[in-house]
C-alpha cells in the first residue's frame, strides 16, 4: 500500500478487489469523469485510489446492477444522500413500468416458442369455428390531427387513424411528404385483414412485412419526385394495429408512441436515433440529448437505403386505456408532464389531439406536428 499526505493509496488491482469492480471498469469509469484516480503515474499510467473513494465506487457497482446507464450513475453520484435516493427510486419506478410493458410480448412469445400460443380474439367476439367467447368485448374510439405548425411552410406529417389501424408518419426531405403518405397507405391494407384466428407470432410477422413493404413504397415515392443519394428523403412510421383485444405495434424511427393507463404514462417505443444510442452507452445524459445539435438525426428510418428491422410489440388492452402516437414535432418541444396532464384532463380522443397540437403552439411549433389519441373502452349492449 502507498502512502501520500492526506491517507493511504490501493493501487488499481487491490481497489478493484475492495470495490467488486474490475480494472478495465476503473479505467471506463476513469476516463468518463465517474470515477477518477487520485493519483496517475505520469511515467507508466499507474492509477491509485484513496480509501475514501471505495464508498463512491460501491455506489457505482451496486448502481450497475441495477443496469442504470453510466450517465445517469454519474449524476446520482454527484447529488446529495436524499435527492439521490429519489433518484435511484424514480429510476427504479421506470425500470419497474418498462419491464411490466414487455412481459405481455415475453409471454405471448414464451407459449409460442413452446407451441402453446393461441388464436388471439378479434373484435368478431368469436372463435374460428362461429361460437361465442365470453370473455368481454373492447372497442376503441380514436381521433387524428395533423398540424403544420408555425414555422414550416407545408406539412411532410401523416397521421391515420381508422377501425383497425393508426398511425403517424413524419417525413423529411424534399421528398418528406410523399414518404409519410406512402408509408402509411402501404399499412392501410391492414384495416382488412381477417377478423378470424389469429397467432400472435403471426400478427407481429405480418406487421414486420407491412413494414418492409411500406420501406419499398416509400423509396418508390422519393424516387419518382426525382430524389436521389442515401437519406436525402424518407419518413417515420409509428403504427398501432387493433384486433379486438390487442394492440400490435410497428415502430421506425423517433416519433413515438404512449400509454396512459391508471393514471401514469408511459412511452412505450424507443427512439431510433444517434443520440439515444449515445444516452444509452453513457456518453451522454438525457438532459445532454435534448439540446444536442445532433437529436433528430436518425439511426433508423424507412426509404433511408440503410439496412434495419422495425421494432415490433403487442399489448393487451384495458379498459380505460389511452393511447398516443405522435411526431416529433408534440414530444420535441412539449415536455412529458404536460402531454401527461393533457391526456388524462381531456374527455376524449377528439378533445385530446386539439389539446396536445395547442401545447405545441404554445411552445412556439417549429416543426409540423400530428397526433392520433385512441381510448379502448367496453363496447355497450349485451
Amino acid at each position: 500500500m502507498h502512502r501520500e499526505p492526506g491517507g493511504e493509496l490501493l493501487g488499481i488491482g487491490a481497489f478493484a478487489r475492495a470495490s467488486r469492480l474490475s480494472p478495465k471498469a476503473l479505467r471506463l469509469y476513469d476516463e468518463l469523469g465517474l470515477l477518477p484516480p487520485a493519483q496517475v503515474d505520469p511515467v507508466n499510467g499507474y492509477r491509485r485510489y484513496r480509501v475514501a473513494q471505495l464508498e463512491r465506487a460501491r455506489l457505482v457497482a451496486w448502481l450497475r446492477q441495477l443496469g442504470m446507464p453510466l450517465a445517469r450513475i454519474r449524476d446520482v453520484c454527484g447529488l446529495p444522500p436524499g435527492p439521490a435516493a429519489d433518484a435511484v427510486a424514480a429510476y427504479w419506478a421506470r425500470t419497474e413500468a418498462d419491464t411490466a410493458a414487455r412481459r405481455e410480448l415475453a409471454a405471448f412469445l414464451v407459449n409460442h416458442l413452446s407451441g402453446k400460443d393461441t388464436a388471439m380474439e378479434t373484435d368478431t367476439g368469436r372463435t374460428p369455428a362461429g361460437e361465442r367467447r365470453a370473455r368481454r368485448r373492447l372497442e376503441i374510439r380514436y381521433a387524428a390531427l395533423s398540424d403544420t405548425g408555425l414555422v414550416r411552410e407545408s406539412n411532410q406529417d401523416t397521421a391515420y387513424a381508422g377501425e383497425r389501424l393508426l398511425a403517424v408518419a413524419d417525413g423529411f426531405g424534399g421528398a418528406g411528404a410523399s414518404a409519410g403518405a406512402a408509408a402509411v397507405e402501404a399499412l392501410r391494407r391492414l384495416e382488412n385483414f381477417d377478423g378470424g384466428a389469429l397467432r400472435p407470432g403471426d400478427l407481429l410477422n405480418t406487421l414486420a412485412d407491412a413494414a418492409r413493404e411500406a420501406n419499398r413504397s416509400v423509396g418508390e415515392a422519393v424516387a419518382a419526385e426525382g430524389e436521389t443519394g442515401a437519406c436525402t428523403a424518407g419518413t417515420t412510421l409509428t403504427a398501432l394495429l387493433w384486433t379486438g383485444s390487442h394492440l400490435a405495434l410497428v415502430h421506425v424511427g423517433d416519433s413515438r408512441a404512449y400509454l396512459l393507463r391508471d393514471g401514469a404514462l408511459f412511452q412505450i417505443t424507443h427512439d431510433h436515433t444517434h443520440v439515444q444510442s449515445l444516452v444509452e452507452e453513457g456518453r451522454l445524459t438525457p438532459e445532454e440529448a435534448e439540446s444536442h445539435p445532433q437529436r433528430a438525426l436518425l439511426a433508423r428510418a424507412l426509404g433511408s437505403g440503410a439496412d434495419w428491422e422495425p421494432e415490433v410489440g403487442l399489448r393487451e388492452a384495458r379498459p380505460g386505456d389511452r393511447y398516443l402516437l405522435c411526431s416529433d414535432g408534440l414530444s420535441a418541444v412539449v415536455p412529458t408532464d404536460a402531454i401527461q396532464d393533457a391526456l388524462a384532463g381531456a374527455p376524449d380522443p377528439g378533445q385530446a389531439v386539439r389539446d396536445l397540437v395547442a401545447l405545441a403552439h404554445q411552445a412556439g411549433a417549429p416543426d409540423n406536428v400530428s397526433c392520433v389519441v385512441a381510448d379502448v373502452s367496453l363496447r355497450p349492449g349485451p
